[in-house]
């Protein structure tokens, strides 16, 4: 529209030089079209004294020379852009009116149709397109905006369900121990609520981090994601993860392939977020004895592998949440796709499960 506007100006500009002579209202003409030109490419937080003043100074040049009448169509849009819809609408339609009478000006009062029909069905067809345009603009940014609003409930499922969630059910573990234990065996008593101090501190460190999407904190201060995993393995393999040692069950790690450094930031937090959940998952529905994971760097990709010698379970049964549980898998397999990856698993009933995560890596 700016590059029409300006090609319209011109051109009207070059009608009338040619066919009317310098003398009479030349300078005036030439003035106004060059004022008119600076006006519409200055830039004014006054929006509206900025369009009064431009309308304004084309009214002029339109009573001077009505061929800068189709100047008109450009300033459509502009009105349409910068004004509430009434009173764009009601600018179109005064705009159309004055481009009418220029025309009939230059016919010589002579009745032409075309000049009662063309600039009322140019402004018609402008104003629609305009119309249908922001229409369409606003669905997509809706679109977008629910888009982006899912996106964002999705990511603080998955971290609640990976942090939050297994926090809060180990401390209502052993605050009912300390509640069994506290006339008998006070001593006891007093460790059960000193760990779930200490894991309610670091569920609320783990909240205050994904709440501005920062990384786990396991990974803060740039520690490698085969650290970060070794000691998830150690804390599950203690028992430490619920506070209980009786809880707890041997968690092997080992590292295969040379570590890709640095692995980006976000295949790291998702890695040690997926472990988190599937070991989750081991501890509360497998009834393991024990479970290995497995990071294994390849040439175009990392592979974490969560395998565990519990009861198993039809995958195709257990592919989508039921009842407010059961996050565990939808979430690891959200995760690996938002980075392109691929999960797949392996179980049957009796045979154990095996979580095999891909996510492929960007070489220069």
């Amino acid at each position: 529209m700016h590059a029409a506007f300006f090609a319209l100006l011109g051109a009207s500009l070059v009608r009338f030089l040619l066919r009317h002579p310098w003398a009479e209202l030349g300078p005036w003409v030439v003035g106004l079209s060059a004022a008119l030109a600076v006006l519409y490419v200055l830039p004014s937080p006054r929006r509206l004294a900025w369009l009064g003043t431009v309308v304004a100074v084309w009214v002029v040049l339109v009573v001077l020379a009505p061929s800068f009448a189709w100047c008109a169509v450009p300033l459509f849009y502009t009105g349409l852009r910068t004004l509430p819809p009434r009173a764009a609408l009601a600018l179109v339609v005064l705009l159309t009116a004055f481009v009418v009478a220029a025309q009939l000006r230059l016919s010589d009062g002579a009745l032409d149709p075309n000049v009662l029909v063309a600039p009322p069905a140019v402004a018609a067809i402008a104003t629609a397109v305009f119309l249908h345009t922001r229409r369409q603009a606003d669905r997509l940014a809706a679109t977008e905006r629910r888009e982006g609003t899912l996106a964002e409930r999705q990511r603080l499922s998955m971290e609640i369900h990976d942090t939050l969630a297994q926090g809060l059910s180990s401390l209502r573990m052993l605050l009912q121990a300390a509640d069994r234990t506290w006339d008998g065996d006070p001593a006891t008593a007093r460790r059960h609520v000193r760990t779930a101090a200490a894991i309610a501190e670091r569920d609320l460190a783990e909240a205050r981090r994904f709440v501005h999407d920062l990384a786990p904190a396991d990974l803060a201060g740039g520690v490698a994601l085969e650290d970060a995993l070794a000691a998830l393995a150690a804390r599950e393999s203690t028992g430490e993860s619920v506070g209980d040692s009786a809880g707890g069950f041997p968690v092997a790690f080992r590292v295969d392939g040379t570590p890709v450094a640095p692995l980006p930031d976000r295949v790291r937090s998702a890695l040690l977020r997926i472990a988190q959940g599937a070991l989750a998952n081991v501890r509360e529905h497998a009834g393991a004895t024990s479970a290995a994971l497995t990071l294994t760097y390849l040439d175009d990709q990392v592979v974490l592998d969560i395998a565990d010698d519990g009861r198993g379970f039809d995958p195709a049964r257990h592919a989508a949440p039921r009842g407010g549980r059961g996050h565990g898998l939808p979430a690891i397999r959200a995760r690996a796709e938002q980075l392109g990856g691929t999960l797949t698993i392996e179980s049957a009933p009796g045979e154990g499960t095996v979580l095999s995560v891909s996510i492929p890596l960007e070489r220069s």
